[in-house]
């Protein structure tokens, strides 16, 4: 195990990935992962272990499982154990695994890492402290709104932040305050730190002030519309929601006011706001008004607003929120309706997307051998682009063999994991793990190419 593999296998999933991880905690197979983690030096396997040891209480064995880890100095591994040790109780020697010395005090990220420890053993004044001279940096005042919430020091965060907040509401648009008087001066955005600062008073149970607060100060700042919008919107205030949608805010006001009256039932006038929404040309409303129909049930009337965007080049496009819809629902044939009906220009423009999409449909709809048969006149036409698809077909079909065989003596990229996913959902969990190439040589190869 070394520095270099670890950062690789975070960086690229190289090895065992999360999603993998998670299916063998999930079936009972803690005791492979811890394995993995301690041989293979698989890190998700042991980020995954120790959060299912320390789950029954079983601290000492997930701070044997980080040890390794801990020794070569990987820094997530180093942080767990801090957090569990100072969950057990062994404060002092958590925080001395985190406490920087004096060049890790240069540091705004190790000061944060040390701060949020700080904070879980219960001295939040200390970590308020440490953040201080990096508080000119945006991400570090963000990281102290976050580390304080819940902790009784709302006064003293707002205290902080106050000086950017009114420079704002202000107008200004390039902040030069003194609340950072630390080790690289300010590089706050004002209208950032307003934000933060309302969601302090919000916090706070002042959302009424945080509203009178921010209605003046739009016309100087007017894309935190969306943030007004929410807080109006969250206390109910239907009216100013009304008279903010009559401007240039309409799409953020109609959208709050919709979502504010689904949540208190009002459904009939929350269908209404959506379709107004949608009449006046808003960006997201017609994906909004279509999640709202599916979530009444009224899915044939959702797919029916979805359909004109099904085609549509651009983020907007909603075919595979439709399709993802229809799958849940038990509709699978539905949706290979829409995706056949789809027009040439589409399909020519997305065609191994709305390939891939048809081939998993054809599963969900328990076509095995009409699916595998497509994959393989693909796979002659671009061979080993479509083999990992191929093997998902095949193994759903009942040929597990067939499809292993093929993900054996294919170069397709990531056909390894699929081997080694086949041989879990079938309950060949050690077969699975030893189908992954260990990190080092995922790295070395991937270094070559």
């Amino acid at each position: 195990m070394n520095l270099d593999d670890l950062a690789w296998q975070r960086q690229f999933d190289g090895g065992i990935d999360v999603p993998m991880a998670e299916h063998f905690a999930k079936h009972g197979q803690l005791e492979l992962l811890i394995e993995a983690a301690l041989d293979r030096g698989e890190w998700f396997c042991a980020e995954v272990a120790v959060r299912e040891l320390c789950a029954v209480g079983e601290f000492e064995r997930a701070l044997t499982v980080l040890e390794p880890f801990v020794t070569v100095g990987w820094p997530f591994a180093v942080r767990k154990s801090a957090e569990i040790m100072v969950r057990q109780g062994r404060i002092e020697e958590g925080l001395a695994l985190v406490r920087p010395d004096a060049a890790g005090l240069e540091s705004a990220s190790e000061c944060r890492w040390f701060a949020e420890a700080l904070v879980r053993a219960g001295r939040v004044d200390e970590a308020i402290e440490v953040l201080m001279p990096y508080l000119g940096e945006p991400w570090i005042l963000e990281s102290l709104v976050h580390l304080t919430d819940g902790e009784h020091r709302d006064a003293r965060v707002l205290e902080l932040l106050a000086p950017c907040a009114e420079r704002a509401r202000g107008g200004t648009a390039d902040c030069r305050c003194s609340a950072a008087e630390g080790r690289r001066g300010c590089r706050h955005q004002p209208s950032e730190v307003l934000v933060l600062y309302t969601r302090v008073l919000e916090r706070m149970g002042r959302a009424d002030e945080a509203i009178r607060m921010l209605g003046p100060a739009l016309p100087v700042v007017p894309h935190i519309a969306w943030l007004y919008a929410e807080l109006l919107a969250g206390q109910g205030r239907f009216e100013q929601l009304r008279e903010l949608a009559t401007g240039e805010h309409a799409e953020l006001a109609l959208n709050g006011c919709a979502d504010a009256l689904e949540e208190q039932g009002r459904l009939r006038e929350a269908e209404a706001v959506l379709h107004e929404a949608l009449d006046a040309g808003g960006e997201y409303a017609r994906r909004r008004l279509m999640m709202f129909l599916a979530r009444r049930g009224r899915l044939d009337e959702a797919v029916d607003v979805g359909r004109p965007m099904y085609e549509y080049h651009g983020r907007g496009n909603l075919l595979h929120e439709v399709v993802d819809l229809l799958i849940r629902d038990g509709r699978p044939e539905q949706a290979l309706e829409l995706v056949d009906g789809l027009g040439a220009a589409y399909v020519d423009a997305h065609s191994d997307l709305v390939r891939h999409t048809r081939l998993r449909l054809l599963a969900k709809a328990g076509r095995y051998a009409e699916g595998v048969a497509e994959a393989q006149a693909l796979s002659v036409r671009e061979p080993g682009q479509w083999d990992t698809m191929l093997a998902w077909l095949l193994d759903r079909d009942g040929r597990t063999d067939e499809a292993l065989g093929l993900l054996r003596s294919s170069t397709e990229y990531g056909a390894h994991r699929t081997v080694a996913e086949i041989l879990s959902s079938h309950g060949r969990y050690a077969e699975a793990i030893a189908a992954i190439p260990t990190v080092s040589a995922q790295r070395e190869a991937w270094e070559r190419a």
